[in-house]
């Protein structure tokens, strides 16, 4: 096992990661920016690098800054988390080439799998069922075309990252150049990387995600599925599991779809398979080669930790279980916490934290990168903390979550929190009849 790991990402994350290398006793190197200086993962790390200004490009996505710091540091292994580079063949292939073990993908199987098109190209060849789409494109003509073919709404999307980031939708032929040009400059502002693509955009689907960690002696396993269809312009509010949406039959289906994906393409450490689920038939859209931000739902289910798993399947143990031993039980819920006001469309309004009182009890994981007194810098995502909520099933996890919500207390920004509370009251959700253009069209401007 490693001795020392530099966690090159910050908040919530950060401390998550710190967590579980402490658990394994591995010590903890910290990287901050200006902004973050006295932020809560660097009091919790072992150690600590300024690598840089308050924005991410000088800090946080400065390739050459993190390396420094860790070689500085003499770390074994870098975790990056999930968002800025942890997605970025690049920077895995330079972590490797400068002597560190990089914990996450490889960076051969991350340019096969992280590479949308190209995930595509090796789910498809694996026999798993994926959307229309194209390669890389660059022409608005090229849009158009497609949309000849297979029709309009189109969704470009961003090649080299996930999460919402580097989406556009395209209605019209009018509209073609306009979103292909704002999606490729989002791409490149988040992901360091322009290049976009095209997919037939479902009207009212449901997204589910198979969670999967493999090692690299050729064993995969998946740990269930997680349910993310409450979305807000293609950025995900809370996510739950097991899908009310699948019967038993399609469940153990699409699992295996993603474990014969995974094999097909090399894949170690963790990841996830991403599916839109429409009329009964579930389609690939593309794999999320890191931890992601709703593993905890996962966890609660299943008992196992996940950030541990992938620190021990980077230190080249074997995963040392069978599938039978993953046996998901009860139901959870991540209801993730925002710097913004759902009543102004959503907006980020970053602040200090005068009050900050999480929620105890039964059924709850609070999972957050801040204490109280702590501020919420304006230069990087709005979530600073998770609310997770277990219960035997639905029905108690959704008592349980207006309880845990109500004993909440936050002050000195606006958070998600009401949105919540009114989800919690929404029969369309309490039904289990939202697709991931519900919140948009039901609390959309």
């Amino acid at each position: 096992m490693f001795e020392k790991v530099l966690v090159a990402n910050r908040g919530e994350v950060a401390v998550r990661v710190m967590q579980a290398c402490t658990e394994l006793g591995i010590e903890t190197v910290a990287v901050y920016s200006d902004a973050d200086e006295d932020a809560k993962h660097v009091r919790l790390a072992d150690d600590a690098r300024h690598i840089g200004a308050s924005k991410a490009k000088s800090s946080y996505l400065d390739q050459e800054s993190l390396l420094d710091a860790a070689a500085d540091a003499a770390v074994d292994a870098i975790h990056p988390g999930y968002g800025f580079l942890a997605e970025s063949e690049a920077f895995a292939a330079n972590v490797e080439e400068r002597g560190f073990v990089w914990v996450g993908p490889p960076s051969d199987v991350m340019a096969a799998f992280g590479e949308k098109t190209r995930a595509r190209t090796i789910m498809a060849d694996a026999d798993v069922p994926v959307v229309p789409g194209t390669d890389d494109i660059t022409d608005a003509d090229e849009v158009r075309a497609f949309a000849d073919e297979h029709g309009y709404p189109v969704a470009v999307k961003a090649a080299g990252g996930g999460g919402g980031r580097g989406f556009r939708v395209v209605h019209g032929p009018d509209e073609a150049a306009d979103q292909l040009r704002d999606a490729a400059r989002e791409a490149d502002a988040y992901f360091d990387n322009p290049d976009v693509y095209l997919e037939a955009f479902l009207e009212n689907p449901k997204h589910i995600e198979v969670q999967v960690m493999a090692d690299e002696h050729g064993t995969v396993r998946h740990f269930g599925e997680r349910d993310c269809s409450i979305q807000r312009r293609q950025q995900k509010l809370v996510e739950e599991s097991p899908s009310p949406a699948l019967d038993p039959a399609t469940r153990e289906e699409l699992c295996a779809a993603a474990c014969r994906g995974a094999a097909a393409a090399g894949y170690v450490n963790a990841g996830t398979v991403e599916f839109l689920y429409e009329d009964g038939e579930f389609y690939f859209i593309e794999t999320n080669a890191r931890i992601q931000v709703e593993h905890p739902v996962t966890e609660v289910r299943t008992g196992f930790d996940l950030v541990k798993w992938q620190l021990r399947v980077a230190a080249g143990e074997e995963l040392d279980f069978e599938q039978s031993a993953v046996e998901p039980r009860g139901t959870a819920m991540e209801f993730r916490i925002n710097a913004e006001d759902p009543d102004n469309d959503f907006t980020p309004l970053p602040g200090d934290l005068s009050t900050y009182r999480p929620p105890r009890g039964i059924g709850v994981r609070v999972d957050d990168g801040v204490d109280e007194g702590d501020a919420i810098a304006p230069f990087y995502d709005s979530m600073f903390a998770k609310l997770v909520v277990t219960g035997a099933d639905r029905e108690e996890v959704l008592a349980r979550a207006r309880r845990v919500l109500d004993e909440t207390v936050i002050e000195g920004v606006p958070t998600t929190i009401p949105f919540h509370l009114d989800l919690l009251d929404d029969e369309t959700f309490v039904g289990s009849r939202h697709t991931t253009k519900y919140v948009d069209r039901a609390y959309g401007e």
